[in-house]
């Protein structure tokens, strides 16, 4: 097809006027993921499923609601090794009071069998279970790094192909497949090795959950909702991370293994409905030139918003020539990210910046237990902390600067973290402060999210999301080591770091546009037509 052929939009006419049509709206869609032509008549995909669906209806609302809900199980899988693994406590049984007081204050590894018992039943820990208090650091770790490096390794192998094959749809669906196959196999684990494995797993799997169900969300809704319910998806994410002291603490004299099975089958469950109820994104679709499933999930929202208010036409948009080609095997997303300077620029500036956040984002519920004080309070208080987190930046998105907004958030959560060391009583003073810190984490994670939503094109969007995801969890893989030394060598350590790691990464978003206010593009010529138009406005 020629590079510029129109795409023909349904029109919105009058009884009086159904004789006399309306001129065609052109809207360019060349093969290679960009515009050609007038640049200054261009319409984007963005018009043309604006003016195809009219207004975004309260069932279109809800299934993207139903779709942010994938981040409940994806909380859930990241946070549970924090009870599951946890070091329970133990008390001494043995009549010698000397023997007992010499080890109270370190391990029970030094007292003879029968001298010592677990305060809950064996079963209710992975350390517990296996006897592993008296292994290495490393060996008790290993899960959890698992999780944390199978997230790495999925975000690399994985994220691309909800921008070629499988779809935003696709994609999330397997990746909760297979992170809710692997967490109930999880429960029936006979060892810490094929534990460690099959975390390893869920990890590979649910790499790209957050990043699939975020991206989805915002292109099945109009423009007046796409900030909003990216928020719902943090929101969803932070009730994952509340159930979990709420499944723990009811679930403590029972085994580990049906906390595991209580959060995948529900997992399972919400999957198959996925499956069923949901459509893919139309806008990708388009971008695929897969025109007759890009209408017919156009004409299923166009029904969700209303009949009244739209054109049941849709037949002008198959006015599109043959499927695109610009990203025909999984990693062209990628080499088009690297091969675009100003792409490269900001997927850097982003990856840095999430990297910080992570950190302390997933470090900070692991190191609380350093702290003394309650583990599970501390994490519901950390749970509660990403509530506030969620509600502000839903209510002042729409008036933040996506850039300042992560240089402040990001500051105050590195001077709260590294303030943590020095502030050694009261307890309670100490833990508002991590609070604070964890407020600020959780604000600048959200804010950093939906500036690469808008940083990015379609035909790259989800790539770029899932780079940033990756940095954040590459952030996080490094939080449990840094955890583990802390305990050792002192706060600083840990809490130190990341407040340093955080407060300095986060100075990258200095780099990046700002964002707010402006459209999403759909194609990485667009984006470069908008940056040249901004540049001439400012001069």
């Amino acid at each position: 097809m020629a590079d510029s052929a129109p795409l023909l939009l349904p029109s919105y006419t009058s009884a009086s006027e159904e004789t006399h049509p309306p001129l065609p709206l052109p809207l360019p869609l060349p093969q290679h993921c960009g515009v050609d032509g007038d640049k200054h008549a261009v319409r984007s995909i963005d018009d043309a499923i604006e003016a195809c669906v009219g207004r975004t209806g309260s069932a279109q609302l809800l299934r993207a609601i139903f779709v942010a809900l994938a981040w409940v199980f994806d909380a859930q899988q990241t946070f549970i090794s924090v009870f599951a693994d946890a070091h329970p406590s133990w008390h001494c049984t043995d009549t010698d009071a000397r023997a007992c007081s010499a080890a109270a204050a370190s391990t029970p590894c030094g007292l003879p069998p029968g001298a010592w018992a677990w305060d809950l039943p064996a079963s209710a820990s992975v350390v517990s279970d296996w006897a592993l208090e008296c292994a290495g650091p490393s060996l008790v770790s290993l899960p959890a790094s698992s999780f944390f490096l199978g997230c790495v390794l999925g975000g690399l192998v994985l994220a691309t192909l909800a921008d070629s094959a499988l779809g935003r749809k696709g994609m999330l669906f397997a990746s909760c497949f297979i992170m809710s196959l692997t967490g109930i196999l999880t429960a029936f684990s006979p060892n810490v090795w094929a534990y460690s494995a099959l975390r390893f797993v869920c990890g590979f799997g649910r790499a790209m959950v957050g990043s699939s169900a975020l991206v989805l969300c915002n292109e099945m809704v109009g423009r007046k909702w796409r900030d909003r319910i990216s928020i719902c998806g943090f929101f969803c994410f932070t009730l994952g991370f509340l159930s979990l002291p709420a499944l723990a603490y009811a679930n403590r004299r029972s085994s580990w293994r049906q906390l595991y099975l209580w959060t995948s089958v529900s997992s399972l469950c919400y999957t198959i409905l996925l499956h069923f109820l949901i459509h893919e994104s139309p806008r990708w679709l388009f971008v695929r030139g897969r025109r007759d499933e890009a209408v017919a999930a156009l004409k299923h929202i166009a029904v969700s918003a209303g009949s009244n208010s739209v054109n049941s036409s849709f037949s002008s948009l198959y006015n599109v020539g043959g499927e695109e080609t610009w990203n025909a095997d999984v990693f062209s997303a990628v080499k088009m990210l690297y091969e675009k300077k100003w792409a490269f620029r900001r997927l850097a500036a982003v990856m840095i910046v999430g990297f910080g956040v992570g950190i302390v984002y997933y470090g900070m519920p692991l190191n609380v237990g350093n702290l003394g004080s309650n583990l599970y309070l501390s994490v519901t208080f950390n749970a509660l902390a990403e509530l506030p987190s969620s509600l502000v930046t839903f209510l002042l998105i729409g008036k933040l600067n996506r850039r300042g907004s992560v240089i402040l958030f990001a500051a105050v959560s590195g001077a709260c973290s590294v303030a943590c060391v020095y502030i050694a009583s009261p307890a309670w003073a100490r833990m508002a402060v991590e609070v604070v810190s964890f407020f600020s984490a959780c604000t600048a994670f959200n804010i950093t999210l939906i500036f690469a939503i808008e940083l990015f094109p379609t035909c790259v969007r989800n790539s770029a999301i899932s780079m940033a995801r990756e940095a954040i969890v590459l952030g996080g893989a490094l939080a449990p080591l840094l955890v583990a030394e802390g305990r050792k060598r002192g706060l600083f350590v840990s809490f130190g770091v990341f407040g340093l790691a955080i407060g300095c990464c986060g100075l990258f978003a200095a780099c990046l546009p700002e964002t707010r206010g402006r459209s999403i593009c759909d194609t990485l010529e667009e984006e470069e037509h908008k940056q040249t138009i901004d540049s001439s406005a400012t001069v």
